[in-house]
Protein backbone atom coordinates (compact mmCIF):
# COMPACT_ATOMS: atom_id res chain seq x y z
CA UNK A 1 0.00 0.00 0.00
CA UNK A 2 1.23 3.55 -0.96
CA UNK A 3 1.32 6.14 2.65
CA UNK A 4 1.83 9.46 3.31
CA UNK A 5 3.36 10.37 7.06
CA UNK A 6 2.72 13.45 7.55
CA UNK A 7 4.87 14.37 10.44
CA UNK A 8 6.88 17.61 11.56
CA UNK A 9 9.09 16.12 14.16
CA UNK A 10 11.52 14.43 11.81
CA UNK A 11 12.72 11.97 14.01
CA UNK A 12 9.93 10.26 14.81
CA UNK A 13 9.23 10.43 11.19
CA UNK A 14 11.80 8.57 10.51
CA UNK A 15 11.11 5.74 13.06
CA UNK A 16 7.90 5.61 12.05
CA UNK A 17 8.20 5.52 8.09
CA UNK A 18 10.77 2.93 8.44
CA UNK A 19 8.85 0.87 10.81
CA UNK A 20 6.15 1.05 7.78
CA UNK A 21 8.45 0.26 5.47
CA UNK A 22 9.18 -3.23 7.45
CA UNK A 23 5.65 -4.00 6.93
CA UNK A 24 5.80 -3.94 3.53
CA UNK A 25 4.35 -0.43 3.09
CA UNK A 26 5.39 2.39 0.22
CA UNK A 27 6.27 5.78 2.29
CA UNK A 28 6.38 9.10 1.64
CA UNK A 29 6.89 11.22 4.16
CA UNK A 30 6.36 15.26 4.52
CA UNK A 31 7.14 17.51 7.66
CA UNK A 32 4.42 20.06 6.84
CA UNK A 33 0.82 21.03 5.50
CA UNK A 34 1.68 22.64 2.73
CA UNK A 35 4.10 19.36 1.03
CA UNK A 36 1.90 17.21 2.35
CA UNK A 37 -1.09 18.41 -0.31
CA UNK A 38 1.29 19.16 -3.10
CA UNK A 39 1.96 15.25 -2.73
CA UNK A 40 -1.12 14.17 -2.35
CA UNK A 41 -2.26 16.51 -5.82
CA UNK A 42 0.10 14.06 -7.28
CA UNK A 43 0.38 10.68 -5.81
CA UNK A 44 -3.46 8.67 -4.89
CA UNK A 45 -2.57 7.41 -1.38
CA UNK A 46 -3.92 4.46 0.00
CA UNK A 47 -3.51 6.65 3.73
CA UNK A 48 -2.98 9.52 4.82
CA UNK A 49 -0.89 9.29 8.24
CA UNK A 50 -1.77 12.70 9.45
CA UNK A 51 -0.34 14.59 12.74
CA UNK A 52 -3.04 17.48 13.81
CA UNK A 53 -0.38 20.07 15.11
CA UNK A 54 1.64 20.87 11.57
CA UNK A 55 3.44 24.31 11.07
CA UNK A 56 2.55 26.64 8.08
CA UNK A 57 -0.84 24.67 6.95
CA UNK A 58 -2.30 23.13 10.23
CA UNK A 59 -3.48 19.72 9.76
CA UNK A 60 -7.30 20.58 10.57
CA UNK A 61 -6.86 22.23 7.15
CA UNK A 62 -5.29 19.22 5.37
CA UNK A 63 -7.90 16.92 6.96
CA UNK A 64 -10.77 19.13 5.60
CA UNK A 65 -9.25 19.66 2.15
CA UNK A 66 -8.12 15.78 1.69
CA UNK A 67 -11.94 14.35 3.38
CA UNK A 68 -13.60 17.05 0.44
CA UNK A 69 -11.19 15.59 -2.26
CA UNK A 70 -11.98 11.70 -0.96
CA UNK A 71 -9.01 10.04 -2.81
CA UNK A 72 -7.12 8.45 0.28
CA UNK A 73 -8.29 7.82 4.32
CA UNK A 74 -7.01 9.62 7.05
CA UNK A 75 -5.54 8.37 10.17
CA UNK A 76 -4.97 11.95 12.45
CA UNK A 77 -2.29 11.62 14.84
CA UNK A 78 -2.51 14.16 18.02
CA UNK A 79 -0.61 14.45 21.15
CA UNK A 80 -4.03 14.57 22.93
CA UNK A 81 -5.87 11.52 23.37
CA UNK A 82 -9.29 13.08 24.97
CA UNK A 83 -11.96 12.79 23.58
CA UNK A 84 -13.07 15.74 22.94
CA UNK A 85 -10.02 16.01 20.64
CA UNK A 86 -11.19 12.35 18.89
CA UNK A 87 -14.15 14.15 18.11
CA UNK A 88 -13.23 16.77 16.68
CA UNK A 89 -10.92 15.07 14.82
CA UNK A 90 -13.58 12.39 13.20
CA UNK A 91 -15.75 15.53 12.61
CA UNK A 92 -13.05 17.21 10.14
CA UNK A 93 -13.15 13.98 8.33
CA UNK A 94 -10.27 11.54 9.30
CA UNK A 95 -11.69 8.59 9.08
CA UNK A 96 -9.55 7.70 12.24
CA UNK A 97 -7.75 9.16 15.31
CA UNK A 98 -5.15 7.39 17.51
CA UNK A 99 -3.20 9.41 20.50
CA UNK A 100 0.05 10.06 20.80
CA UNK A 101 1.72 7.96 22.47
CA UNK A 102 1.12 5.36 20.90
CA UNK A 103 2.20 1.58 20.47
CA UNK A 104 3.87 0.54 16.55
CA UNK A 105 1.30 -2.20 16.37
CA UNK A 106 -1.61 -0.54 16.64
CA UNK A 107 -0.82 2.20 13.97
CA UNK A 108 -0.15 -0.71 11.53
CA UNK A 109 -3.36 -2.41 12.37
CA UNK A 110 -4.99 0.87 11.78
CA UNK A 111 -3.25 2.09 8.80
CA UNK A 112 -4.27 -1.58 7.20
CA UNK A 113 -7.60 -1.82 7.96
CA UNK A 114 -8.17 1.60 6.84
CA UNK A 115 -6.11 0.89 3.55
CA UNK A 116 -8.76 -2.23 2.97
CA UNK A 117 -11.60 0.27 3.56
CA UNK A 118 -9.95 2.13 0.65
CA UNK A 119 -9.64 -1.07 -1.52
CA UNK A 120 -12.13 -2.47 -3.10
CA UNK A 121 -13.18 -5.55 -1.00
CA UNK A 122 -11.11 -8.99 -1.24
CA UNK A 123 -11.52 -12.03 1.17
CA UNK A 124 -9.10 -11.76 3.74
CA UNK A 125 -6.75 -14.90 2.91
CA UNK A 126 -5.94 -14.83 -1.16
CA UNK A 127 -5.36 -18.02 -2.64
CA UNK A 128 -4.20 -19.16 -6.14
CA UNK A 129 -3.95 -22.71 -6.80
CA UNK A 130 -1.82 -23.83 -3.87
CA UNK A 131 -0.80 -20.71 -2.82
CA UNK A 132 -1.76 -19.48 0.07
CA UNK A 133 -1.49 -15.78 1.38
CA UNK A 134 -2.10 -14.07 4.57
CA UNK A 135 -1.72 -10.12 3.92
CA UNK A 136 -2.92 -9.55 7.48
CA UNK A 137 -0.28 -12.06 9.23
CA UNK A 138 2.05 -11.58 6.48
CA UNK A 139 2.58 -15.64 6.07
CA UNK A 140 2.85 -17.02 2.50
CA UNK A 141 2.82 -20.84 1.81
CA UNK A 142 2.98 -22.90 -1.42
CA UNK A 143 2.12 -26.32 -1.61
CA UNK A 144 2.08 -26.58 2.67
CA UNK A 145 5.36 -25.09 2.38
CA UNK A 146 6.36 -21.48 4.02
CA UNK A 147 7.82 -18.89 1.38
CA UNK A 148 10.52 -16.09 3.08
CA UNK A 149 9.78 -13.23 0.93
CA UNK A 150 10.91 -9.34 1.45
CA UNK A 151 8.52 -6.46 2.03
CA UNK A 152 9.27 -5.63 -1.43
CA UNK A 153 8.32 -9.52 -2.88
CA UNK A 154 5.33 -9.82 -0.66
CA UNK A 155 4.16 -6.75 -2.00
CA UNK A 156 4.43 -7.51 -5.63
CA UNK A 157 2.96 -11.14 -4.66
CA UNK A 158 -0.48 -9.40 -2.86
CA UNK A 159 -0.72 -6.93 -5.95
CA UNK A 160 -0.90 -9.92 -8.35
CA UNK A 161 -3.49 -12.05 -6.13
CA UNK A 162 -5.36 -9.23 -5.79
CA UNK A 163 -5.77 -8.49 -9.44
CA UNK A 164 -7.12 -12.03 -9.70
CA UNK A 165 -5.74 -12.80 -13.35
CA UNK A 166 -5.72 -9.52 -14.72
CA UNK A 167 -2.57 -8.02 -15.67
CA UNK A 168 -1.28 -5.57 -13.36
CA UNK A 169 1.84 -2.90 -14.70
CA UNK A 170 5.27 -2.76 -13.47
CA UNK A 171 4.17 1.22 -13.07
CA UNK A 172 0.91 0.16 -10.49
CA UNK A 173 3.80 -2.02 -9.11
CA UNK A 174 6.69 0.76 -8.69
CA UNK A 175 4.14 2.95 -7.64
CA UNK A 176 2.44 0.94 -5.03
CA UNK A 177 5.25 -1.11 -3.88
CA UNK A 178 7.80 1.09 -3.95
CA UNK A 179 7.71 4.59 -2.61
CA UNK A 180 8.79 8.76 -4.08
CA UNK A 181 12.35 7.58 -4.49
CA UNK A 182 12.14 4.78 -6.54
CA UNK A 183 13.58 5.97 -10.08
CA UNK A 184 10.69 5.62 -12.43
CA UNK A 185 13.42 3.86 -14.91
CA UNK A 186 14.38 1.61 -12.83
CA UNK A 187 14.65 -2.50 -13.39
CA UNK A 188 13.77 -2.90 -9.80
CA UNK A 189 10.54 -4.45 -10.19
CA UNK A 190 11.60 -6.71 -12.95
CA UNK A 191 14.88 -7.83 -10.79
CA UNK A 192 11.97 -8.35 -7.50
CA UNK A 193 9.88 -10.34 -10.27
CA UNK A 194 12.29 -12.18 -11.07
CA UNK A 195 13.69 -13.52 -7.45
CA UNK A 196 9.93 -13.95 -6.69
CA UNK A 197 9.31 -16.66 -9.77
CA UNK A 198 12.56 -18.34 -7.98
CA UNK A 199 10.92 -18.73 -4.28
CA UNK A 200 7.69 -19.52 -5.17
CA UNK A 201 8.82 -22.52 -7.29
CA UNK A 202 7.61 -24.72 -10.57
CA UNK A 203 5.49 -24.55 -11.70
CA UNK A 204 5.93 -21.22 -12.37
CA UNK A 205 2.98 -18.53 -11.63
CA UNK A 206 4.05 -15.10 -12.56
CA UNK A 207 3.68 -14.96 -16.56
CA UNK A 208 4.93 -11.67 -18.57
CA UNK A 209 2.56 -10.15 -20.56
CA UNK A 210 5.52 -8.65 -23.30
CA UNK A 211 4.34 -4.49 -23.25
CA UNK A 212 1.61 -4.92 -20.47
CA UNK A 213 2.93 -5.73 -17.01
CA UNK A 214 2.45 -9.28 -14.77
CA UNK A 215 -0.10 -11.45 -14.06
CA UNK A 216 -0.88 -14.38 -11.91
CA UNK A 217 -1.97 -17.25 -13.79
CA UNK A 218 -2.08 -20.63 -11.42
CA UNK A 219 -2.11 -24.21 -13.02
Amino acid sequence: MRVLLVEDEQPLAGYVAAGLRKYGCAVDVAHDGRTALEKCAVVPYDVVVLDRDLPGVHGDTVCRRLAREGRSRVLMLTASDAVEDRVDGLALGADDYLGKPFAFSELVARVGALARRSAPASPPVLRAGDLVVDPARRTAERAGRLLRLTPKEFGILVRLLAADGAVVSAETLLDKVWDEHADPFTNAVRITVGTLRRKLGEPRLIETVIGAGYRLAPP
